[in-house]
């Protein structure tokens, strides 16, 4: 056995389809595994690992996700984490907690900031500082400030968790999985359910992280371009202070049910809504062969993966509700199968069960249509040779896919590997089997174990909760006597002045950090040729794209008349699922999966740099390889010139299904709602944006829903002037994102396909802002707010430098999440300013808090006047900020950043003079700021989502601070 840092190899293998080495290892002395994958990614990844399964529902692997990067052995500072994000340039750090393991990843594509990040990581999960203190801020605590004041419960993932379980998607998902799991782990909520988190106790707290957070516990992986022997040392250094164990992190499987089993809960809702929701899951098994795997994959793409997807449309076409929701989960134990509908009468739960099983019968009987497949099969293939993550690193996906099936002690390279499983499907298929029929009868029309759960609305629900919290506060305030009551207030001041009390400076100081000679000082170049074709402005980017067309098809918003924006995003959906002139939607559909990488269509606003214009598109984007970008121009011809918008059950589907899921990310997205809705007052581009996007948005849609039915005719017209408008070429700008070596062969039918668009003249629309006076108090059945406030500072004749951007990352990091996150037990808080449009918003997340929160936004002017900020808090803003900045991004995402700065007139010089003024912030800069900070205390406007009784509330100790708007 050869000892290489401590460790012993046990596999050395190549990936071709990944250009990548994997060489896995195991600890000598620990046990701990290294999975450690090397290639020229300069996006480096790193990620350590352990199984957490929870016995109970009290949050303990959540809690301990947060607390562990609250201070620790080598960094005794309160709140590691976030100093570190202050002088990182990383392109992820985060920490997650699933229902079985928590996950502690990072990335950066500069080396020593990713050795930074690796070793307060390291040093966070084996010698995490978890005292009381920080149990009682990032768990909970009940919170007694003074004797006669009243009490309450307090805490980052308590409050998290209250807005977790405020949302009806959520609580369907995870009653779901515990339908199924009833005797195991994944019958507990990993999450913590807010009515069982305060039975945690700081011993068992403790004890969760001495078993379970040790090597023996560990599946350690790295990615990249960072030296390989150099991963071995670093990680040994740590490793060899430990012993093996045996640690207690085994999961037992669920016993098979002999019968299906019903379940039905309740959400909260108000008495005007009388929509439920249903699922139908069935537990598969433990299966973990790639190519039977991969087939499971495609079948539940294929029963679900698109609108034309026979399931799903099957569901849609019935009536019953308003959307699909479902999919196949493989990243557990045993593996689940989900399907069911949101927006359904709870009185047909039973019907909807029937539709989903007689539908899935007729498949298994009858066969899938071939076209289907096939066009599984191409997407599949597409996404998988692409390797698009988007913003989130490659090698943090490829972690996440070798732990489904090494957490649970299998193989982790098996996963990475698609070409042989991919080639058994399609080689299973073309020989004739029926593998997706079968797969069909087996897994689940002859599998007894599942469930149906059912969440019926209750008005009633979210008193009862409240009610129970109440119970418990009264319950403990009767074991109070004066002396313990003292000592509570005691306990609760010691608390805040924990979290009050600066950490020493010695101590940051050890936290690693970059400096400014590591960083460039030239902004990032994106490769931009501008010329004319067929009539139509395009750009085009000359990188390497492994033979991928990506191509942006930037369509003026604003040769739309202003009361047809609310149509935008509906046009845009049934750009693709109305069907054409040739091919109704679900064989449209097959013809974008079988012969492109995708097209889809989405919204952007802005506002241009140097006019201050309002800037609005339409985007139409397509991919496909350079062999298929015949039929990838071929397919958006047909579509922009001859899509049926005359179908009005179909369009009435698209409608319900807009307004079911937009009514669901309230909760979920409350700070973003709140923002755009405030923002809408004082910008254009907002304005639309809200109109489109936003709570108007909501109303229109449901207004909408009703025209559909009674007055068809005008949408109709409608949707055909939307139509007319938008599809023009004159104020479009294409966008290709090519290497120069492929761009010939596309060039000529990309200019043929351009041509061919209508050409008529416009005049930009004008477009207002929303009128509105006082703050207003958007009413949604959640446990937590939401608030915002906002100024426009251009209108009082401020205009910070691009220096701002340094203080508000530090505003943001420091100031906000300490007093709104830390002291206020908010998930989290943050902070914008819009150069283009002057605006300066402030917003908080799943907050328990409303008054306290205006009250901090109003304190930060005071605060930047009274802080003195040392060059060295100064430096770790402006590296952070850079951080920002430069954002690593893939190929496509670089030449779509490109198109948005022509179109905005974001240019090179521009974003240098932006870069050199961050590069020169100064503490003078930071009390500089204040002025705008008083602006936004003096001239605020102020936004909330949150309950009816948290709005009634703050009105009553501020008389009219909040208009009340019922949203849901």
């Amino acid at each position: 056995m050869t000892d290489l840092h401590g460790f012993e190899l046990l596999r050395d293998e190549f990936i071709p389809e990944m250009n990548t080495r994997a060489r896995l290892y195991r600890h000598i002395k620990t046990g701990a595994e290294l999975l450690s994958l090397e290639n020229d990614d300069e996006n480096k990844c790193f990620g350590i690992t352990f199984r957490t399964p929870p016995r109970d529902s009290t949050g303990i692997a959540h809690i301990l996700e947060h607390s562990v990067l609250c201070g620790s052995r080598k960094y005794p500072v309160k709140d590691p984490f976030f100093t570190l994000v202050k002088g990182s340039v990383h392109t992820f750090l985060n920490a997650m907690t699933y229902p079985d393991k928590t996950t502690y990843p990072v990335a950066s594509t500069n080396l020593k900031d990713f050795y930074n990040l690796v070793d307060v990581y390291l040093d966070a999960v084996f010698f995490p500082r978890i005292t009381p203190e920080v149990l009682k801020q990032e768990g909970w605590h009940f919170e007694l400030p003074a004797p006669d004041a009243p009490l309450t419960i307090k805490g980052v993932v308590y409050n998290e968790m209250k807005g977790a379980y405020s949302s009806p998607d959520g609580l369907l998902y995870r009653y779901s999985q515990q339908s199924l799991f009833p005797d195991t782990t994944y019958g507990h909520s990993s999450g913590g359910d807010p009515q069982a988190i305060p039975d945690l106790t700081y011993e068992a707290f403790k004890r969760f992280h001495e078993t379970l957070y040790h090597p023996s516990n560990a599946r350690i992986f790295f990615y990249g371009d960072d030296p390989p022997e150099e991963r071995l040392r670093k990680l040994d250094e740590y490793l060899s202070q430990f012993e093996r164990l045996d640690p207690p992190s085994q999961i037992e499987k669920q016993a098979r049910f002999s019968e299906p089993r019903v379940f039905e809960y309740t959400f909260s809702a108000d008495e005007d809504n009388q929509k439920g929701m249903v699922m139908l899951n069935w537990l598969i098994d433990d299966n973990r062969d790639p190519a039977e795997l991969m087939a499971r994959e495609l079948l539940s793409y294929i029963l679900l993966g698109n609108a034309a997807a026979p399931l799903r449309k099957a569901l849609i076409d019935s009536g019953l509700g308003e959307e699909v929701v479902g999919g196949y989960e493989s990243d557990l134990l045993q593996q689940t199968f989900s399907v069911g509908m949101k927006g359904i009468d709870p009185a047909n739960a039973a019907q909807v069960e029937e539709l989903i099983l007689r539908t899935l019968t007729e498949l298994a009987e009858q066969g899938i249509d071939p076209e289907t497949v096939a066009a599984a099969f191409n997407t599949f293939e597409f996404s998988l040779r692409e390797n698009n993550t988007g913003s989130f690193p490659r090698g943090l996906v490829l972690m996440l896919r070798a732990l489904s099936t090494w957490l649970y002690d299998d193989d982790p390279i098996a996963p990475l590997r698609f070409e042989a499983p991919l080639a058994a499907v399609r080689a299973a298929v073309a020989n004739g089997e029926r593998l997706f029929e079968r797969l069909i009868r087996e897994l689940l029309l002859t599998n007894p174990h599942r469930t149906r759960v059912t969440l019926r609305p209750d008005p009633e629900h979210a008193a009862r909760l409240a009610a129970a919290e109440q119970a418990r506060i009264d319950a403990f305030a009767a074991t109070l006597d004066d002396d313990k009551r003292a000592a509570l207030v005691a306990e609760t001041q010691a608390l805040a002045e924990w979290q009050q009390t600066p950490d020493p400076p010695e101590a940051i100081a050890a936290i690693p950090t970059l400096r400014l000679a590591d960083l460039d000082r030239a902004v990032k170049h994106i490769p931009t040729e501008i010329d004319e074709r067929g009539g139509v402005k395009l750009l085009r980017h000359n990188l390497f794209t492994n033979g991928i067309v990506y191509l942006d098809l930037a369509f003026d918003l604003r040769a739309l008349p202003p009361h047809l924006l609310p149509y935008v995003p509906l046009f845009a959906r049934a750009l693709t699922e109305m069907g054409t002139a040739t091919s109704d939607f679900v064989r449209l559909l097959q013809r974008i999966g079988r012969e492109t990488g995708g097209i889809y269509a989405a919204t952007m606003t802005a506002t241009d740099v140097v006019t201050t214009a309002p800037v609005g598109r339409l985007m139409v984007r397509g991919k496909s390889t350079v062999a298929q970008a015949t039929e990838l121009l071929r397919l958006l011809s047909e579509i922009l010139l001859t899509v049926q918008l005359d179908n009005r059950d179909r369009f009435r589907q698209i409608v319900l299904r807009a307004r079911a899921n937009k009514e669901s990310s309230l909760v979920p997205a409350g700070n973003a709602y709140a923002r755009q809705r405030l923002a809408a007052r004082f910008a254009p581009a907002e304005w639309a944006d809200e109109q489109m996007g936003g709570v108007s948005a909501i109303f229109f849609l449901r207004e909408l829903e009703q025209r559909v039915q009674h007055d068809w005719p005008r949408v109709l017209a409608d949707l055909e002037a939307v139509r007319t408008a938008l599809i023009n070429r004159r104020g479009l700008v294409a966008n290709l994102t090519l290497d120069d070596g492929n761009q010939p062969a596309v060039l000529p039918m990309l200019t043929a396909f351009l041509s061919e668009l209508p050409d008529a003249a416009y005049t930009p629309a004008h477009w207002p802002v929303r009128s509105a006076e006082g703050g207003e108090g958007m009413i949604i059945p959640a446990q937590v707010n939401y608030v915002a406030k906002g100024v426009n500072l251009h209108a009082l004749g401020i205009r910070p430098s691009g220096a701002a951007m340094v203080v508000l990352r530090h505003l943001r990091i420091d100031y906000l999440l300490d007093r709104i996150r830390i002291q206020g037990g908010a998930y989290g808080a943050g902070g914008s300013y819009d150069r283009s449009t002057g605006l300066f918003i402030t917003t908080s997340y799943r907050d328990p808090n409303l008054l306290r929160t205006l009250d901090v936004y109003d304190e930060m002017a005071t605060f930047l006047q009274e802080t003195a900020l040392d060059p060295a808090t100064v430096e770790r803003a402006i590296i952070g900020t850079i951080g920002d900045m430069d954002a690593y991004q893939l190929p496509d995402a670089k030449g779509y950043t490109a198109l948005v700065r022509y179109l905005t007139s974001v240019s090179d010089e521009y974003r240098q003079q932006i870069r050199d003024q961050v590069l020169a912030t100064t503490p003078a800069d930071f009390v500089a700021f204040a002025e705008a900070a008083a602006a936004l205390r003096d001239h605020g406007q102020v936004a909330v989502l949150g309950s009816a009784e948290a709005i009634e509330a703050a009105n009553r100790e501020r008389p009219g601070l909040l208009t009340p708007v019922k949203i849901l």
